[in-house]
């Protein structure tokens, strides 16, 4: 595989990690433009074949913050094998690369035949007509969507042998590439400088606007669901007390774990908030939430929740109760997000999806991990997570957060995994500047999740 990775350290250079992946003539490029973005730190990945395009995306797009193709072709290459947690960009072919590749195939041949497969026919004639150009006669790839190089290359091969084309313009360097060594007059559409000048400030532009939202404050209201009523039916007011404590002390561990503050609000609510990075991690993107799982099992009780966007906290307080309304309005035991402009989410499924392919595993690994309490509902939720954050070590709060039990549970479990060799300790992690060291635990049976 021909692969060329600029990695620059990020200790060294702080400053927001992008990733670059095109074809070598236009990273290159790229990269002297990335001079002028100096708070960019740069890791650049080289390909030249799918292959590498599939490899260098998963390789680059779990350490970056953003991720930038060089061009169109590139980005129909990669997208699908990039870290879906963050944005995605490429570099797109204006009209002033269009222009550009034009005045150089007419250096190169007064022709006025071309075939061309990255440009659209409206788009096309767009240009030709500001151009005044209109006498050139324009063949176009009918499959624009599935860009295969083979099939294009073939295509303009085509074209040429039967005289309907005596040059080509296309956005596919490697095509580019067989045209010359076949004799075919041809011009590769690069973008210009002006196109990737605006393609990096887009990117820019995500990254801080991501990283606002990720530090916003969500507020969420949980509603206890037919507390009233169950308590009626309790033989003593202790037992109620009881019930309430062990709800309390439930909700207050799955919140901590959040790195979120919880407050009873008296009756049968509570608050809670935390911040809409962690919020939509613990969430899998907003699709899951199952805290309501626990408090079902122990107590035969149903959660509805009420969360909230805002670019305040009283905006966020206020669209959270609206949302609380939605579950109370849809019979309770749900779970919705009201959003800054009053969208809707939901409602989020209170138990955690568990369609994970445990085939990922052999059959001696599971038999070992049912037998030291690693259930398969255990495994498919760490598999899950694994292979959507792409690490394996985790403290256990995150354990308890991941696997929807309390810290002391995790606890409990972690023992056993780590006595049976499913689970390292690798180090510990401080929390804060006054807080307790706390262990770290690799997911070592996990490893080759991730490779696969």
């Amino acid at each position: 595989m021909e692969e060329s990775l600029e990695r620059v350290s990020s200790e060294s250079l702080k400053g927001t990690n992008i990733g670059v992946i095109g074809p070598f003539i236009l990273t290159e490029k790229l990269g002297q433009t990335l001079k002028q973005f100096p708070t960019f730190v740069p890791h650049i990945g080289t390909c030249s074949t799918q292959e590498d395009f599939q490899t260098v995306t998963k390789d680059i797009s779990v350490r970056t913050d953003v991720l930038l193709f060089t061009d169109p072709f590139s980005y129909y290459l990669g997208r699908n094998h990039a870290n879906r947690q963050i944005p995605v960009h490429f570099v797109p072919l204006t009209g002033t690369a269009l222009y550009r590749a034009l005045y150089k195939i007419r250096l190169k041949t007064d022709t006025t035949r071309l075939s061309t497969d990255s440009i659209g026919k409206l788009f096309m004639n767009k240009v030709l007509r500001e151009l005044d150009e209109q006498e050139l006669q324009i063949v176009y790839y009918p499959r624009m969507a599935e860009l295969q190089p083979y099939d294009v290359l073939q295509f303009h091969l085509y074209e040429w042998e039967t005289g309907r084309c005596s040059a080509v313009l296309t956005g596919i360097e490697c095509v580019s590439r067989w045209l010359d060594e076949a004799g075919i007059p041809n011009e590769l559409i690069l973008p210009t400088e002006q196109d990737m000048i605006v393609s990096l400030e887009r990117a820019l532009l995500s990254t801080e606007s991501r990283r606002h939202k990720e530090s916003q404050i969500v507020v969420g209201i949980i509603n206890i669901d037919d507390l009233r009523r169950t308590s009626e039916k309790s033989s003593s007011e202790h037992d109620v007390q009881r019930m309430k404590l062990d709800i309390h002390r439930i909700l207050l561990e799955y919140v901590e774990s959040w790195k979120g503050h919880l407050t009873a609000l008296g009756g049968t609510e509570y608050l809670f908030v935390t911040t809409r990075g962690i919020f939509e991690t613990v969430t899998g993107g907003y699709k899951s939430l199952p805290l309501a799982r626990e408090i079902e099992n122990r107590f035969g009780l149903s959660l509805s929740i009420g969360v909230g966007f805002g670019a305040s906290a009283f905006d966020a307080g206020t669209h959270a109760r609206l949302a609380l309304g939605h579950c109370i309005d849809g019979g309770g035991n749900m779970c919705f997000i009201v959003r800054e402009d009053k969208s809707v989410i939901g409602p989020l499924e209170l138990a955690e999806p568990l369609a994970v392919n445990l085939s990922l595993l052999d059959v001696g690994l599971l038999t070992k991990a049912e037998a030291a309490g690693l259930s398969a509902g255990y495994l498919a939720k760490l598999v899950n997570h694994v292979t959507r954050i792409g690490k394996l070590e985790y403290t256990a709060r995150e354990l308890a957060s991941i696997l929807q039990v309390t810290v002391r549970t995790t606890h409990r479990l972690l023992l056993s995994w780590v006595d049976a060799g499913l689970v390292e300790i690798t180090g510990t992690d401080r929390p804060g500047v006054r807080g307790r060291p706390t262990q770290v635990y690799k997911l070592s049976c996990l490893a080759n999740v991730l490779r696969s």
